[in-house]
């Protein structure tokens, strides 16, 4: 029986106290918060996506960001297993689209009480409003922590789940980063991932608010190369852009730096060029003796026509039975290609993973444990680790942190 610190109460923090202190350890919970699990309670929107159901195979796929790493840590602990866990612990559970995992109540208050439940049916022991201000060691050994108020606490081992730096208004503001440093551990740049993205174009500014579902979306180089595509929703901000496709494709961007990346939309990806254009004559027709700025009603929603007309260079005022099919090839192309910039991200407050963290290289992949200090672990986002949307980065958390609890 060891004393085992886990420093954070979230995802990974709360699922490797509970690991430890099941398997007979005495676990203390370090969190500079006055409550467990802040971050939790605002994913989702407050619905929190647990984990992804989709096939095994498919979990590294969508982890770009050193998903290898996890090999082991997945077969000790997988999306599946996350779900049973929770099922377990008395959550229902319900998949979605994209194979999305929910609590049925779509409350992520009831995550964080199945996590809790855990970790007090086997003796957990909290210290809310308690930050660690230095992990202690000696000789290449853990040997306890320093908290906030100058108490030592002495400890066998310690888990650092502290989480990254996105959305520190939760708690996450590098903390656990620096600990790592002050041991010798190499902490890889930190970016923010799954993030909205800034645009160049003012006409983005003018459809600020505009969601637009079941669009396509491609991301390109400077030399028109697909960078990454997607399906699904959107929305435009004052800034630029947002929504699920947008963040999974910050992702992709990261290693470009934002200079020289295009996002072009496809507004009807239903439709091929040839429909559309037949789609489009057909309402010129119905609109005949419209004008052009008065023609596209039945085809776009209200905010977006006037940006449509400005930029197919066609006279608003125009009569429709006289656009040539020439003009309206152009139309059709520039639904099917709407092109902006993107020029930057938002900060780490608007981030919903931190890209970057504790070096992988210097963490033992079936155990989670430090390669530098012994009885040191790390869990969930601190380390180099993060992926797309749809569950798969608390998969991680849970998957990583379950392993370091069951390594101690």
């Amino acid at each position: 029986m060891k004393d085992v610190g886990v420093i954070g109460a979230g995802a990974a923090g709360l699922i490797a106290a509970g690991r430890a202190a099941e398997r007979g350890h005495n676990v203390f919970v370090f969190e500079k918060n006055n409550i467990a699990g802040r971050k939790i309670r605002i994913t989702g929107k407050g619905r929190c996506n647990i984990t992804n159901a989709c096939d095994e195979d498919y979990l590294i796929p969508n982890i770009p960001g050193n998903g290898k790493f996890l090999y082991s840590s997945f077969n000790t602990f997988s999306n599946k297993d996350v779900m049973n866990f929770f099922i377990s612990m008395g959550l229902k559970i319900k998949v979605e689209r994209g194979e999305r995992v929910f609590p049925e109540s779509d409350s992520a208050k009831d995550v964080v009480d199945a996590l809790m439940k855990y970790a007090s049916m086997h003796n957990v022991k909290f210290f809310f409003n308690k930050a660690v201000e230095e992990i202690i060691s000696k000789d290449g050994h853990i040997t306890g922590v320093r908290l906030s108020d100058g108490t030592i606490k002495k400890l066998d081992a310690v888990i650092i789940a502290t989480g990254g730096i996105s959305y520190p208004g939760t708690g996450s503001t590098g903390d656990g980063h620096k600990m790592a440093k002050s041991l010798g551990h190499t902490i890889t740049d930190l970016k923010p991932s799954l993030v909205p993205m800034i645009t160049k174009e003012s006409w983005v500014k003018d459809l600020q608010g505009l969601s637009l579902k079941n669009i396509a979306i491609k991301v390109l180089d400077k030399k028109k190369n697909v960078i990454y595509s997607d399906f699904g929703e959107m929305m435009f901000t004052h800034f630029g852009v947002t929504g699920p496709v947008i963040l999974s494709a910050s992702r992709h961007i990261l290693k470009y730096e934002y200079k020289n990346v295009f996002l072009s939309i496809d507004l009807k990806p239903a439709l091929s060029e040839e429909k559309l254009d037949n789609r489009i004559q057909r309402d010129f027709n119905k609109y005949i003796r419209k004008q052009y700025k008065n023609s596209l009603t039945d085809l776009l929603p209200n905010l977006l026509i006037p940006v449509i007309i400005d930029l197919s260079n066609i006279p608003p005022e125009k009569p429709v039975n006289q656009i040539t099919k020439d003009e309206r090839k152009r139309l059709v192309t520039l639904l099917k290609n709407l092109t902006c910039g993107i020029t930057g991200s938002r900060s780490f407050d608007e981030a919903i993973v931190t890209a970057g963290g504790v070096s992988v290289k210097q963490i033992n992949a079936m155990t989670m444990e430090s390669k530098l200090v012994k009885g040191l672990y790390f869990a969930g986002e601190i380390i180099d680790l993060d992926a797309y949307t749809g569950g798969f980065n608390l998969t991680i958390a849970f998957s990583t942190g379950y392993t370091a609890g069951n390594s101690v």
